[in-house]
C-alpha cells in the first residue's frame, strides 16, 4: 500500500557543499579478462561484451561501452 507523506513534512535537504547521490556514482571501470583463448570486456557496472578471439576487438568493445556511458 502506498502512503503519501504528510503535507507539512519538509522536503529532505542536502548538507551544504554536498552533491546529489547520482553525482557520486563511481565511473565505469572497464577491463578485459582472458578466458582460455577468448578475451571478454567487463565493466564495474555489470556489463560484459561478447567473448572475442581478437583481443583488440575486446578492447574496442570496452572503449565503445565507456564512450557510451560518458554522455
Amino acid at each position: 500500500m502506498h502512503e503519501d507523506p504528510p503535507a507539512h513534512a519538509p522536503a529532505p535537504s542536502l548538507a551544504p557543499g554536498s552533491a546529489p547521490i547520482t553525482a557520486l556514482a563511481p565511473p565505469h571501470s572497464v577491463t578485459t579478462v582472458e578466458r582460455g583463448s577468448f578475451c571478454i570486456a567487463r565493466c564495474s557496472c555489470g556489463w560484459s561484451g561478447p567473448a572475442r578471439r581478437a583481443r583488440d576487438r575486446a578492447r574496442t568493445d570496452a572503449a565503445e561501452h565507456r564512450a557510451g556511458t560518458d554522455r
